[in-house]
């Protein structure tokens, strides 16, 4: 059972996943009410300072639209403030949390910042409750669905079951391995100080990963997604071995 220090942080992560919910659909209605207007922002980058610049400068046709998209406006601009808020709060309570050192071994791994480390600790708790990576690649839902009748056996999506917030943040850390093994210098800093157990384990998972995707978009000429998820379950497996390599911090009596 989780301790409740353990569930306070689990609360404070799932509440800054709900204000990016907030804002990422917050932004996809404003951008439909741009196009209804017949507006389209033609840099690269959506919500890059060029394109806030752009925002700043539109003037709609009647006054109340302007209030209309002044509004839409001001509810991003809050989300974005409230996001901040929460990541400084993540970063200052993880420090002194007791799961600490797991989260700064997983973030050695390609992908595993701060947010995406302490999510699948706060979420997963302890991982040697795991025996096997199959296990943990199960509960999160990121195995094949299966239909089976008779002799006939076939393989669908992944199961989707079990965790969610764990399973998005191993999505969204896995696309980070389409590009070649690389320790880049923010990388480096992570990784300071660790063992070199973890950090060998961190390096092979960058080459077997990127390979592994290679592989599949180009061999295997599998879409980008599915590759990307097939890519997480193997980076559940490295997430297994470098997190019961440490243990929680000793409580202070």
């Amino acid at each position: 059972m989780p301790e409740p220090v353990d569930e306070a942080m689990r609360d404070l992560i799932r509440a800054r996943f709900q204000v990016g919910k907030q804002q990422h659909r917050a932004r996809q209605q404003l951008k439909m009410y741009l196009l209804r207007q017949n507006l389209r922002y033609g840099g690269q980058s959506s919500w890059s300072p060029a394109h806030l610049r752009y925002l700043a400068k539109i003037k709609m046709p009647f006054p109340v639209q302007q209030i209309v998209f002044q509004e839409m406006l001001d509810v991003i601009t809050e989300a974005t403030a409230r996001l901040e808020r929460y990541d400084q709060e993540i970063e200052r309570a993880v420090p002194g949390w007791r799961w600490a050192p797991a989260v700064r071994a997983l973030m050695s791994l390609r992908g595993m910042a701060l947010l995406h480390a302490a999510t699948l600790v706060a979420e997963l708790g302890d991982f040697n409750r795991f025996e096997h990576p199959g296990q943990l690649m199960g509960y999160l839902g990121l195995v094949p669905s299966e239909h089976t009748t008779g002799n006939d056996r076939q393989q669908g999506g992944i199961t989707k079951m079990g965790n969610g917030p764990a399973r998005r943040a191993l999505v969204e850390a896995a696309w980070q391995y389409r590009a070649p093994a690389r320790l880049s210098p923010h990388l480096q800093k992570r990784q300071e100080g660790l063992p070199k157990a973890i950090t060998d384990i961190a390096w092979e998972a960058q080459r077997r990963l990127h390979h592994r995707y290679t592989h599949l978009t180009r061999v295997g000429k599998k879409k980008s997604q599915v590759a990307v998820t097939a890519v997480a379950r193997e980076l559940t497996g490295f997430v297994w071995a470098i997190a019961r390599q440490v243990k929680p911090k000793a409580a202070i009596s």
